[in-house]
C-alpha cells in the first residue's frame, strides 16, 4: 500500500459539555494538535448535537425542522434555477423582434446558452462545495445568478444578452450540482434521503413548466418585464438561502478548529480537512478532476449520464417542438402555447406519489425480510423500469395525435405520462448514484449534471430541422425509438449493479470508511476502560480523545 497522508479527526462524544483539549502527536517531524474534548458528565436533557466523526461533524443529527428548512431552500433554489433556464422560451418572438434576429438558430441560444453554463459550473461548484462546504458555494453563486438575471432584463444588445444568460446558467448550476450532496449530508437513512430526492426532482420539472406560461403571458408587456419577474422572484429566494445552515461535516470541523484556536490562542489545532493538500495542483488533479474520473472510470455513473442526457434533451428539446404543435397546427398564441407544458408539471407531481407509494411497498417488503428487498439495486431502480416505457409511450402520443382533425386536448395529455416517466427516470437513477457514493454524491450529480447539460444545449438546436424533415409524427416517433433503446439501463442495473459497485474505486473507499466507522462504534461501545491524559494526568474516556486516521485520496 502507497504511503497516504495522516489524517486528524475529532471522534463522536455523546451530548457533553465540552472544554477545549489538544493532543500532540508527531506527524512529518512536526508536533501539532488534534482536535479534541476534556468531557464533563452533563445530567441536564438536552438534544443531541452533532459531533466529530471520520468524515467531520455529523449534520444527520440536525433538529428535524432545520433539516426542513435545509430541504425547502435547497428545493427553493433549483426552482430558480430551473425557471431561468426556460424562461425566454415564450419571449422569442418579442426578443426577435426588438434585438432585429432574423435566424432561427440563434433563437435557440438563450436556452442553449444558459445550459452551457449547466456544463461549466457543476465541474468547478460540486468538488468546491466538497472542499469548502455546502452553504458558501450557493451563497455566492446564487448572488451572481441573481445579478445576471437583471442583467438580462436591461441587455442593451443581442450578443450582451447572450452573455448574460450564458453566465447565469453557470452559476445557476452550482444548485443543480451541489443540492443533492446537501441531502445526502442531512440524511443518512436511504427512505428519508430518497424522499427528499423525490420533492427535489420534482421541483427541476416545475421551474420548466411554469417558465413558458409566465414568459408568454409576460413579455405581451415587454420582453424585459419576463426578466424583471425572474429577478425579484430570485432576491426573495436569496435571503432564505443566507439563513441556511452549513451541512457538510468536515467544513463545520473545520470552523470549530479555527474557533478553538481563536480561544485558546493555539495555532496547531486543525480539523482533519485542514490537514489535505492545498493547492493549485491538488485542486485540478484531485478536486476538479473528480467529476471526470467518476464519469469516466464509473460504470454507474456513466450509463446514469447517458440515459438521464437523452431524456433531459428530449424535455428542453419540446421548447422547440410544442411552439410548431401549437402555435403551428393549433394556432395559440405565445402565452396559451406555454399552458401544455403544465400537463408534464402534472405529471411530475404525480409521480411523486408513485415513489411514495414504493417506498411503502419497500418498507412492508423489508419487515417481512422479503430477499429482494436486501438487494440494494431493488430500492430505487424499479421505478425507472416503470418510468421508461410510460416515456416512450408519451413520445408516440404526442407525435401521432399532433393533427388538426384531433382535439388539442388529446396532445396536450400526452404530457403527463411524460412527466410522469420523465421524473421516474430521474428518481430513480439520481437517487440510486446518491446511495451507491454518498459523501461523493456532489461529484457524482455533477457529472451526470454537465453531461445531460451538453445534450439539452445541442439537442434543441437541431429541433425545428429535424420535426420540419420529419414531420410532427416521425420526428418524434424518432426520440421515442432511442429512449426504447436506453430503457435496459435500469434493467441491467439490477441484474448487474451489485458487482459493479464491488469493482468501484468509489464504493471500495466508502465501505472501507462505514467498516471503520462500524469498528469504532463496538469499541466504544465495550470500553469500559478510562486512558489518563497524557497533559493534566485526567481520566479520559478511551475512544473520546483525538486519533489518528489514514486518509485516501479519492
Amino acid at each position: 500500500m502507497r504511503n497516504v497522508p495522516i489524517a486528524l479527526r475529532a471522534p463522536y462524544v455523546p451530548p457533553t459539555t465540552f472544554y477545549p483539549r489538544q493532543q500532540k502527536i508527531t506527524l512529518n517531524s512536526q508536533t501539532i494538535a488534534a482536535v479534541g474534548y476534556r468531557v464533563a458528565p452533563d445530567v441536564s436533557p438536552r438534544p443531541k448535537r452533532a459531533i466529530g466523526s471520520r468524515t467531520g461533524i455529523l449534520p444527520q443529527i440536525l433538529p428535524k425542522g432545520r433539516k426542513i428548512f435545509v430541504l425547502a431552500v435547497g428545493i427553493v433554489a433549483v426552482v430558480n434555477s430551473t425557471l431561468g433556464s426556460s424562461l425566454p422560451s415564450g419571449a422569442v418572438h418579442y426578443l426577435a423582434e426588438y434585438f432585429q434576429v432574423k435566424s432561427q438558430a440563434q433563437l435557440v441560444l438563450p436556452i442553449s446558452l444558459f445550459l452551457v453554463g449547466y456544463v461549466l459550473g457543476p465541474v468547478v461548484f460540486a468538488p468546491l462545495s466538497e472542499s469548502y462546504g455546502r452553504r458558501w458555494v450557493m451563497v455566492i453563486t446564487f448572488v451572481f445568478f441573481t445579478i445576471f438575471t437583471m442583467a438580462c432584463a436591461v441587455a442593451p444588445t443581442w450578443p450582451a444578452f447572450l452573455v448574460f444568460r450564458l453566465l447565469g446558467g453557470i452559476t445557476a448550476s452550482s444548485a443543480i450540482a451541489v443540492v443533492g450532496g446537501l441531502f445526502a449530508d442531512i440524511y443518512d437513512d436511504p427512505i428519508t434521503r430518497g424522499r427528499a430526492m423525490a420533492f427535489f426532482m420534482a421541483a427541476t420539472t416545475c421551474g420548466p413548466a411554469l417558465a413558458p406560461s409566465i414568459s408568454g403571458f409576460i413579455s405581451v408587456l415587454t420582453w424585459r418585464w419576463t426578466f424583471w419577474a425572474g429577478f425579484i422572484i430570485a432576491v426573495a429566494s436569496l435571503v432564505f438561502l443566507c439563513f441556511m445552515p452549513e451541512t457538510y461535516g468536515p467544513a463545520i470541523l473545520k470552523r470549530k478548529a479555527q474557533r478553538m484556536r481563536r480561544e485558546t490562542g493555539n495555532p496547531n489545532i486543525f480539523a482533519p480537512i485542514e490537514l489535505e493538500k492545498k493547492g493549485a495542483r491538488q485542486m485540478i488533479t484531485i478536486t476538479l478532476t473528480r467529476p471526470i474520473r467518476m464519469l469516466l472510470f464509473e460504470a454507474i455513473v456513466l450509463f446514469s449520464c447517458l440515459y438521464l442526457s437523452i431524456a433531459y434533451a428530449i424535455f428542453y428539446l419540446f421548447f422547440e417542438a410544442y411552439p410548431l404543435i401549437f402555435e403551428g397546427i393549433y394556432r395559440f398564441n405565445t402565452g396559451t402555447a406555454g399552458l401544455p407544458f403544465l400537463a408534464i408539471g402534472v405529471g411530475a407531481f404525480l409521480s411523486t406519489g408513485i415513489f411514495m407509494y414504493w417506498d411503502s411497498v419497500l418498507i412492508r417488503a423489508k419487515k417481512t425480510n422479503a430477499v429482494w428487498s436486501q438487494k440494494e439495486e431493488y430500492r430505487r431502480l424499479p421505478l425507472a423500469c416503470i418510468g421508461g416505457p410510460l416515456y416512450v409511450i408519451s413520445l408516440f402520443w404526442l407525435g401521432w395525435t399532433a393533427n388538426p382533425n384531433i382535439h388539442w386536448m388529446v396532445p396536450i395529455l400526452s404530457g403527463i405520462p411524460f412527466g410522469i416517466g420523465f421524473m421516474l427516470i430521474f428518481m430513480a437513477l439520481l437517487n440510486y448514484i446518491t446511495d451507491a457514493y454518498e459523501i461523493f454524491a456532489a461529484s457524482a450529480m455533477a457529472a451526470t449534471s454537465t453531461c445531460r447539460s451538453i445534450f439539452g444545449a445541442v439537442l434543441p438546436i437541431a429541433a425545428r430541422p429535424m420535426y420540419q424533415s420529419l414531420g410532427i409524427a416521425w420526428a418524434s416517433s424518432l426520440l421515442g425509438f432511442l429512449s426504447l433503446g436506453m430503457c435496459i439501463i435500469p434493467f441491467a442495473f439490477i441484474k448487474y449493479g451489485d458487482r459493479i459497485r464491488a469493482n468501484s474505486k468509489f464504493c471500495q473507499e466508502l465501505r472501507e470508511k462505514k467498516r471503520l466507522l462500524e469498528e469504532e462504534k463496538k469499541e466504544r461501545e465495550g470500553s469500559d476502560i478510562s486512558a489518563p491524559d497524557e497533559e493534566t494526568g485526567s481520566k479520559l474516556p478511551l475512544g473520546q480523545g483525538c486519533e489518528e486516521t489514514t486518509k485516501a485520496e479519492v
